[in-house]
């Protein structure tokens, strides 16, 4: 007598059917997420790798004993931009630095400081010996004559750099699809071509490329401090934008950007050690502003920046990178007021 098998449910073979197709879509998925994620970090290790430029016989800073690690210490980065256009004639190294930007990182609390530097700030530039803008500094001895300038001004060390061109801000943006900002007024503003070409409506609104460098840059209507707060914000925007799900599927047009318009003394391995202040979400950033007053007494416009300000800004600064004991006492309100003494008339016609 021949046995006969039992017949298998139509259900459940559609239900195996359905299982083994989800599992081999769910292994592929992972297999693409894998090697794209492998692919991102050798196209960031690239990048990086292009941009990386030591300082000559510049190891570490004079105001460190050892070198800082961005995996252990908490340390300090100066955002350094500048126009090379060939439009203006000025290569990456005599040109002014038309943005300083000062971060200080602290690893145990994972916030970050963030200080923008006017430009026209008269200060005492190491490289030359005397005083002059901050912004020359970079003229006179490119990126190294900054960083002295910065540390001798804050009296902190400044341990990594990173320098960026007109066309590395904008093609980043461009990258990410755009920044959220907000337009304080409307304007008519120049291009990195030095065209009047962007008009901005005042308001909330996303920005591309030239748009948020034409933001960036303007203080015709206003000052040289409400001009680095904007900057402040532009860069804290681009961060979180940065750290978005939305943003993934861009970095491999992100990194295009950097690589050829960018330069930095840090490592691929010392950039990848920053990741931690982004696993808590995007870190708390602090903005802060230097105070002081116009100045035409020689017939040239300076920013004569307050003694006590800055004495404070330091001590803020000087505190966050574990130099001295924090202290609960220091307030950063008197440092984020505008001064009462800005002149924009006076601003808009002297841009150097």
């Amino acid at each position: 007598m021949r046995r006969t098998e039992p017949k298998k449910a139509k259900g459940s073979s559609k239900l195996g059917l359905f299982l083994k197709i989800s599992l081999i879509l769910a292994t592929s998925a992972l297999i693409c997420a894998t090697a794209y994620s492998v692919y991102l970090t050798k196209k960031a290790e690239q990048a990086v790798n292009s941009a990386y430029e030591v300082i000559e016989n510049r190891e570490i800073s004079e105001k460190r004993e050892v070198k800082a690690e961005p995996v252990q210490d908490n340390i300090s980065i100066l955002f350094v931009g500048i126009d090379d256009s060939e439009t203006r004639g000025q290569g990456a190294e005599g040109s002014r630095s038309d943005a300083l930007m000062l971060a200080t990182l602290n690893n145990k609390t994972k916030t970050i400081k963030l200080l923008s530097i006017p430009r026209d700030s008269y200060v005492y530039i190491p490289y030359v010996g005397y005083k002059d803008k901050i912004n020359h500094a970079h003229a006179y001895g490119g990126t190294l004559a900054s960083i002295e300038t910065i540390e001798e001004l804050l009296d902190i060390p400044v341990d990594y750099y990173v320098r960026m061109n007109f066309n590395a801000f904008i093609e980043v943006i461009d990258a990410l699809g755009g920044i959220e900002a907000e337009v304080p007024y409307a304007m008519l503003e120049k291009d990195e071509f030095d065209r009047n070409t962007i008009r901005l409506q005042p308001g909330l609104q996303t920005l591309n490329g030239q748009q948020a460098l034409a933001l960036a840059r303007t203080r015709k209507q206003d000052n040289d401090i409400e001009r680095g707060k904007r900057q402040q914000e532009i860069l804290t925007a681009i961060i979180k934008k940065a750290a978005s799900a939305s943003a993934l599927t861009k970095y491999d047009d992100v990194l295009e950007a950097i690589g050829d318009n960018m330069k930095t003394d840090m490592t691929f391995k010392e950039m990848k050690s920053f990741i931690g202040y982004l696993s808590g979400g995007v870190p708390r950033i602090d903005s802060l502003t230097l105070q002081g007053h116009d100045d035409m007494s020689t017939g040239v416009y300076y920013y004569k920046l307050n003694e006590e300000s800055l004495a404070e800004t330091q001590h803020i600064l000087q505190s966050h990178l574990g130099l001295i004991p924090d202290s609960t006492n220091v307030s950063e309100a008197p440092i984020n007021e505008l001064s009462e003494h800005t002149q924009s008339d006076v601003l808009s016609s002297t841009e150097f």
